[in-house]
């Protein structure tokens, strides 16, 4: 059985991992360890996790395990935002001229990340554009947080419809997919470690594999993980 790292940008991500990500994961015999808050600082020592995207300390945390877990059945991977990456990301600079590609302008990150840690057992992914893409693959889930804004989840819904990909609505300040459902439902965002997870579960993995290619097309290299 492989095992399998992920590094989560967010709460949000980490047990969007844990509830759906690891059941299906067993399935293919990847056993993956509880998914861990990536690091963004380290003062005193002591490493500070989750809410940062500045590269260096994401980069550190990801060396420093993969230098303990030398098995070459181990892997690791990441669940990181697109939308507003750190300016010290690699390729970053690079990757402005594809802003109008988001598909090869994300996997071209990828490649940069990937040949920046150097171990073909990483396996990098950043989420386009960012986690609340995968609730726009089926907006109706917004019934769970309040079935009487009929008008708000139709809203949500004409968003989703004007886009082939949830994973291509923008990652403008005010019209990322995050900023648009608080727009409609500000308790998301009081909420969001909670009800982020919940609502991709309402939804279903199945369902937001086929509405997100980019995010299929890495759970599928997962899956070949023991292979």
């Amino acid at each position: 059985m492989a095992r399998l790292y992920l590094f989560a940008e967010g709460q949000t991500e980490q047990t969007f991992a844990d509830i759906l990500l690891k059941p299906r994961l067993s399935q293919c015999q990847v056993f993956m360890h509880k998914p861990m808050l990536i690091a963004h600082a380290k003062r005193k020592g002591q490493a500070h996790r989750g809410g940062g995207r500045r590269y260096m300390p994401m980069k550190n945390d990801i060396v420093r395990l993969l230098r303990q877990e030398q098995s070459s059945d181990v892997f690791f991977t990441t669940m990181i935002d697109l939308y507003a990456i750190h300016s010290d990301f690699p390729g970053l600079a690079k990757s402005e001229s594809m802003r109008q590609a988001p598909v090869r302008r994300v996997e071209f990150l990828e490649q940069c990340f990937e040949q920046d840690i150097g171990d073909e057992r990483f396996i990098p992914y950043i989420q386009l554009h960012e986690y609340e893409a995968y609730l726009f693959a089926d907006p109706a889930c917004f019934k769970d947080l309040d079935d009487t804004r009929t008008k708000e989840i139709e809203a949500l819904k004409a968003i989703a419809a004007q886009h082939r990909t949830p994973e291509l609505i923008d990652d403008g300040q005010h019209t990322a997919p995050s900023k648009r459902i608080k727009a409609h439902f500000p308790c998301y965002g009081e909420a969001k470690p909670v009800f982020g997870p919940l609502l991709a579960e309402r939804i279903g993995l199945q369902t937001i594999r086929n509405r997100c290619p980019h995010f299929n097309k890495w759970l599928s290299r997962l899956e070949s993980l023991n292979e």
